[in-house]
């Protein structure tokens, strides 16, 4: 095939497949490959093969090339990352063990603190202080550094963390120009450039995780492009950063700790693009794979972001995409605990054995042989030599069944109540939590189990309309397609609001401003195509942790700083449901995001004729809440753009299965999303 203009492919590496997304003259493909853990370029590499071959799109035609990647999530969880040093002020050195007074569990008198990212006899001190607004109190000892020369030879990686660096980094600087002078050949991860913002323990740890994972991901970047190159693709690999934008893999290679949710940041970017085709702004977001389930909140076009994240036992305080986790996938296995309660997750069953229905060796039930066992689903549609349904009934009742003393098919129903509400809860967990009515929202769902369970989460959170795209099994690959490149900037200036002068913020802003100018001219950003968010974090005295708040555009005056004020105290009364505002504010962090605009690709796919009866496969029962109804099977591919249909049904695509209940009404927009309207 002649491809008439640069292909662009999104390359999205999971646990079990990696997808590929395709975008040229035009349309858009996809493709999926199985992933190779111990060696994650070869997947990529079989996938861009499999495009060639499938597609004719060879790997000269593509114009660029997006990647999301868990190399730096995997590190992370399995503590496999570099030999690191940490240099810190003197009588700083145990922050990495100190940490934060809160437990992980308060009653759990066994309970222990994660392990350090560097080890103590790893973390050296050297004599030097500021005070909080950055004024030198003690001048940094310059021989004490030069003397820790020898003990650093052999480390790969050199974390520098000194105390106030976020008012004044030049002792951070200096720290670094002497180790260099005196030969210590390792990466250099400050904290004033990595996290130049306040609290200790989150900005050490954050700058020592971002040290010790930055040879991990020199190398695999290395090795990919190397390989990506070798395969004909002549155009820069693009990484995916946890807020939701692309960065060049060099920038990728200096913040690796930028990338810890890098995949499913480009799903919740996929998704909000999707809604907003369907002229849906605020929606909710469900990605639910083979063993967990992402969701996330989108309000007005775009994602909540938040530096309150934890990654495995570690809290990582980057901007990330507010995305809360449960353990409740396709493959996530029911059992029964001590006190015969039904429980779902988080043990899963994985890609191999996999469920009983996939007849590949798997003999504990799960949430994809409960719908099976309902019939809400077919593996023989998308699987060579399923399992026969009375395998998986034989395991249903084996394992649960019997044990609760109930019937085989309540049984079934209860172990998706079950998941149901473990998924319900963290939808209220991103939504009312934080001062969100769901009534008010759209749901987004996508993966591979999302469109299985969405429409009942809906109806039960009283969400109006469920989106289930096109792509929605290959979703955080798009999603890689259209995000636009982004660059945060931050520092801590800790002081009373009352003290803050017009002059000295908007000078922050020129300076942060003039950065992300400069680094996106040279990823050959246009003056046309460049955004620049404000906003500043803000609290009452006396309170512990912030609200973000944006900044209005234009010149910083009085009245800026008393509009910020006003939406300081708003922002409060939506999250907590109070304010105060006869309290004094504080200022704590001044930001600017630097945004690079893509030119987002025309989704449209070729329109299907017919009408909606060519698309009925069979008619067979389905049991909807512990009742049976004779349902129509559609084969999503021949539904015909513009029409609708009443559930219940059973929508079958290629990546994924929508179950419309009774009850409820689909449609087919112009871009083959399924629009999904819950109360109909």
């Amino acid at each position: 095939m002649h491809v008439n203009e640069d292909a662009r492919i999104g390359v999205d590496i999971g646990g079990t497949f990696t997808d590929l997304v395709t975008i040229a003259d035009g349309a858009v493909r996809v493709h999926k490959t199985p992933s190779t853990p111990s060696d994650s370029e070869r997947g990529v590499m079989d996938g861009l093969e499999g495009v060639a071959a499938r597609y004719g799109i060879d790997p000269e035609d593509i114009g660029f090339f997006g990647h999301g990647t868990t190399v730096a999530t995997n590190a992370v969880l399995e503590g496999e990352w570099a030999d690191t040093a940490l240099v810190t002020t003197a009588g700083f050195r145990d922050v990495l063990e100190i940490g934060r007074q809160a437990r992980p569990d308060i009653y759990d008198f066994d309970a222990e603190k994660p392990t350090p990212v560097v080890e103590r006899d790893r973390r050296y001190e050297v004599v030097e202080r500021l005070d909080e607004r950055g004024e030198v109190v003690e001048p940094l000892d310059e021989a004490s550094v030069e003397a820790l020369a020898s003990e650093l030879a052999d480390v790969d990686s050199v974390a520098v963390s000194l105390l106030y660096s976020f008012e004044n980094d030049a002792h951070e600087q200096r720290v670094k120009e002497l180790l260099r002078a005196q030969g210590v050949d390792a990466s250099f991860s400050l904290s004033s450039r990595v996290l130049p913002e306040i609290r200790e323990y989150e900005r050490t740890l954050t700058t020592g995780l971002n040290a010790a994972l930055k040879p991990v991901m020199d190398s695999y970047i290395g090795r990919l492009e190397t390989r990506v190159a070798e395969e004909g693709v002549g155009t820069d690999v693009k990484i995916m950063q946890s807020n939701g934008g692309i960065i060049t893999a060099d920038a990728a290679r200096d913040r690796p700790v930028n990338t810890l949710l890098s995949g499913p940041a480009a799903g919740v970017q996929g998704a909000t693009y999707v809604a907003g085709l369907a002229g849906i702004e605020d929606c909710i977001t469900m990605d639910m794979g083979g063993t967990s389930c992402d969701v996330s909140l989108v309000e007005g076009g775009d994602p909540l972001v938040t530096t309150d994240v934890e990654v495995g036992d570690y809290p990582v305080s980057v901007p990330m995409i507010d995305i809360h986790t449960v353990g409740a996938g396709g493959g996530s296995i029911a059992w029964t605990d001590a006190g015969d309660a039904l429980r779902v997750g988080p043990r899963s069953a994985g890609a191999e054995p996999g469920p009983v229905c996939y007849g590949r060796g798997g003999e504990r039930p799960t949430i994809t042989d409960a719908h099976a066992m309902l019939g809400r689903i077919d593996p023989s549609r998308f699987l060579d030599g399923p399992s026969p349904d009375d395998a998986v009934r034989q395991a249903v009742r084996d394992h649960v069944a019997d044990e609760l003393d109930m019937g085989v098919a309540e049984a079934a129903q209860g172990i998706l109540d079950v998941a149901n509400a473990n998924m319900a809860r963290a939808l209220r967990v991103v939504s009312v939590e934080r001062g969100y009515d769901p009534r008010d929202f759209g749901l987004v769902a996508f993966g591979g189990a999302g469109p299985l369970h969405a429409c009942k989460l809906a109806r039960e959170l009283e969400v109006p309309r469920v989106v289930i795209p096109r792509t929605a099994g290959v979703l955080s690959a798009l999603g890689l397609l259209i995000s636009d490149v982004l660059y945060d900037y931050s520092t801590s200036k800790v002081r009373p609001w009352t003290d803050v002068e017009p002059r000295t913020l908007a000078e922050s802003f020129t300076t942060f401003r003039e950065r992300g100018s400069d680094r996106l001219d040279t990823e050959g950003g246009t003056a046309d195509s460049l955004q620049f968010e404000r906003s500043v974090d803000l609290r009452y005295a006396g309170q512990s942790f912030e609200l973000t708040v944006p900044v209005p555009g234009g010149e910083v005056d009085e009245d800026t700083l008393e509009t910020v004020v006003e939406r300081f105290h708003d922002r409060h009364r939506q999250r907590y449901g109070h304010a105060y505002e006869d309290e004094p504010v504080e200022l704590v962090t001044v930001r600017l995001r630097a945004r690079g605009v893509v030119d987002t690709p025309d989704l449209h796919p070729e329109p299907v004729e017919g009408t909606v009866d060519d698309a009925v496969r069979e008619t067979r029962d389905v049991v909807y809440d512990g009742r049976t109804h004779e349902t129509r099977i559609y084969d999503r591919r021949l539904l015909p753009t513009g029409t609708g249909f009443d559930g219940p049904a059973i929508v079958e695509g290629t990546e994924s299965t929508v179950v419309v209940h009774p009850d409820q009404a689909a449609s087919v927009d112009e871009y083959g999303t399924l629009l999904v309207e819950v109360n109909a």
